[in-house]
């Protein structure tokens, strides 16, 4: 379950009950919950709880996917695919891998996501905006001044503002689903300790070294 509690379509504000409406039908997805695509749905039911918070996401998506954006939507992708995939979102990442198929990347270019930078399937124009979205996500915007003027030389300074704006929107909505346990990012922290058949610590690294000790 998400982090936080859920909001009932009776409980909801007459805007995000239209919301509800779009995508759960007459079902209140807190009790009946799951949408069109498969994905639980509890992103909206969380977000509910502060209506302008949920209007200025929603109006994000709006914005991103508008006609006025001059950015190349496989460009954007690729953005927000890398974005799900740094900053370990299952559900982000999972999303986007669908979004970008939509907008004409090719399965190849959808499974080397991961390890983009050891593939062949990207152009070099493409390599340049995966590797400005590592910089974004990875390394906290700090951007070396020649992949900065590799961008420039294929994208206008709106693709870029655009391109910027909308991948570190998305690096927000990762951090938020993992930090709320939201959709599949509801799982369990699974770098936890072990328990060793014994109490004793460090056994088997101790006996390694009395070992080397004996041989030396």
């Amino acid at each position: 379950m998400p982090r936080l509690h859920q909001v009932a379509r009776a409980d909801a504000s007459p805007e995000i009950q239209k919301m509800y409406d779009l995508l759960f039908g007459d079902r209140d997805p807190v009790v009946e919950p799951g949408t069109e695509t498969g994905t639980p749905g509890n992103w909206w039911t969380v977000f509910a709880i502060v209506p302008d918070v949920f209007a200025h996401a929603v109006a994000g998506f709006q914005l991103y996917r508008s006609r006025r954006r001059k950015l190349d939507p496989k460009l954007r992708e690729l953005g927000q695919i890398r974005a799900g995939w740094a900053r370990a979102s299952q559900f982000v990442f999972s999303q986007h891998c669908k979004a970008a198929r939509s907008v004409g990347l090719t399965d190849e270019q959808v499974e080397a996501i991961p390890a983009w930078s050891s593939s062949n399937v990207f152009s070099p124009d493409e390599r340049a905006v995966l590797a400005y979205t590592d910089a974004l996500v990875l390394d906290g915007g700090r951007v070396p001044d020649e992949l900065f003027e590799r961008l420039e030389g294929f994208l206008s300074h709106e693709e870029i503002l655009e391109f910027t704006y909308v991948t570190m929107t998305y690096e927000l909505h990762a951090t938020i689903c993992r930090a709320l346990r939201l959709e599949y990012d509801d799982v369990a922290e699974r770098v936890v300790e072990i328990p060793a058949p014994t109490e004793a610590v460090d056994v088997d690294v101790m006996r390694a070294v009395d070992r080397s000790d004996d041989s030396a």
